[in-house]
């Protein structure tokens, strides 16, 4: 977590938010303290400011700091305004009934993956994705198939941003050997995780691209080795592309235009 630089008070405040969310729990100041890069009053204003916006809550009883609900409300309009959810979910329904597992609907964040929907078939599997998590992109799916078209210097940017930590021991471990994926994700029209991120777990993702070819996220089918070989997996690569076209389709004049957004011009 760490702020851009240049970006004041807005980007330290963002950074703090950041910070008590990572915990999972309300949280004391002195948590949040330990290892913020603020000294203890520019924090300690922080949060009371933050607080004054309902941005967090503070109980009073415990004298712990949780998100708060304006953060909730904020949350709810991005995934109905900016979110691919609500015009995929139809979608990812129809493909979880069609094939029987999970299925995951993700967009990328930060150069990381942001699951932002996930539908389980009648016996969900116990994984690390859920709606609203962050993911590594580099290692999973759904994050190969958008990194595979990305423009060459967003590309460069994302690379630079993966740890390459290796979670198993097929876990992809440098910038190189995953650009060779990449390419070969690029030609067949979709990716592959095979246990990359999650012992046990393998999955089938495909891109949801613009007409123009930008890149609005990713759709995925996830399942267990013990249930399905991965050449079984691949198998199922007509349908996880199928579907990843609808939602563009659908997509692309409702919510995400192909249009540049015009720059704001300063006055005054």
């Amino acid at each position: 977590m760490s702020q851009t630089k240049g970006d004041g008070t807005v980007g330290k405040a963002l950074d703090v938010l950041d910070r008590v969310a990572a915990f999972g729990r309300p949280v004391r100041f002195s948590e949040v303290l330990d290892g913020a890069p603020y000294p203890k009053a520019t924090l300690y204003r922080l949060i009371q400011i933050l607080a004054n916006q309902g941005m967090l809550s503070y109980d009073e009883t415990a004298g712990t700091y949780a998100l708060g609900i304006r953060l909730v409300r904020l949350a709810h309009a991005a995934w109905q305004t900016t979110s691919l959810a609500p015009v995929a979910r139809p979608h990812i329904d129809r493909l979880a009934a069609e094939v029987g597992e999970t299925v995951h609907l993700a967009q990328l964040d930060n150069a990381q993956v942001l699951y932002i929907d996930k539908v389980n078939p009648s016996e969900p599997l116990e994984m690390f994705s859920q709606a609203g998590k962050v993911g590594p992109a580099y290692c999973t799916g759904v994050g190969k198939a958008m990194l595979a078209h990305l423009p060459a210097a967003a590309l460069d940017r994302a690379l630079a941003q993966q740890s390459f930590h290796r979670f198993t021991g097929r876990t992809l471990g440098d910038a190189a050997a995953l650009r060779c994926e990449l390419r070969t994700v690029r030609a067949r029209g979709y990716a592959l995780d095979r246990e990359e991120h999650e012992p046990g777990i393998h999955c089938i993702a495909a891109p949801i691209l613009s007409r123009g070819g930008r890149v609005l996220g990713a759709v995925s089918v996830t399942s267990t080795t013990g249930r399905r070989a991965l050449a079984e997996m691949e198998a199922l690569a007509p349908h996880v592309t199928r579907v990843a076209a609808e939602i563009a389709a659908d997509a692309q004049s409702w919510r995400f235009p192909d249009a540049a957004p015009k720059t704001l011009k300063q006055t005054g």
